[in-house]
């Protein structure tokens, strides 16, 4: 890891800001670890009080390519809708029997999207599922009548952003194994949806792109 580390910091310039396509092509040299590596975002924004409601930067982005992942999503829903969580390929789905399983922390699912009329049940679990970041809410889209488009997009390679107390925006862009044009979309994608949809444009301050095993890459956003 030592020697691996030292030809990583001598490839990139940490006082140095890179284009959109220099970072990405670096990001691609420097994830050298012995499995696919995932590609992030981190965004430092200016001025940010964590105490201003008006100032969380949260949403959800479906990037052009995705994120090179697949996650294992479970429905809480009963009746009709079970059957059209299941021709939608949710990967385990159910009511009574799931809430039992996730109260013996019996959890094998990335992603649970519940129905409205579940949630009064589902509260029985809220202390289970929300440090895990698993609790269904409205922000994120995963409590829905629409059960067929809300999987369609998670298994697009949907994902939720925000900006966490530190005043810092991280997110998954993509895997190493990806061409460089396709992190280029991704990114920039990324950076002009919530530039589009947020002030964020009036204190972004800098942002790095990383792998999963690399040193962060300073942007230059201005590019």
């Amino acid at each position: 890891m030592g020697k691996r580390l030292n030809v990583l910091n001598k490839l990139i310039n940490k006082q140095k800001s890179y284009s959109v396509k220099e970072a990405v092509n670096l990001i691609k040299k420097s994830s050298t670890a012995k499995f696919n590596e995932t590609i992030e975002i981190h965004i430092k924004l200016r001025g940010y009080n964590k105490n201003n409601n008006h100032q969380i930067i949260r949403g959800l982005i479906l990037l052009p390519h995705g994120i090179g992942k697949t996650r294992k999503i479970a429905v809480c829903t009963k009746g009709e809708k079970q059957q059209e969580a299941i021709l939608a390929g949710a990967d385990l789905i159910g009511y009574d029997n799931l809430i039992e399983n996730i109260l013996n922390t019996k959890i094998d699912f990335d992603i649970l999207i519940a129905t409205p009329d579940a949630m009064k049940d589902l509260s029985k679990v809220a202390n289970i599922l929300g440090p895990r970041g698993l609790m269904p809410n409205m922000k994120s889209g995963t409590i829905t009548s629409d059960i067929t488009n809300t999987i369609k997009e998670i298994k697009l390679g949907r994902i939720e952003y925000k900006s966490d107390s530190y005043g810092i925006i991280h997110s998954v862009i993509g895997k190493a194994s990806f061409e460089e044009s396709k992190l280029i979309d991704n990114l920039k994608f990324f950076i002009k949806t919530i530039v589009k949809s947020t002030s964020i444009n009036n204190y972004l301050k800098t942002f790095y792109i990383s792998s999963t095993m690399g040193p962060g890459i300073l942007v230059d956003h201005k590019d």
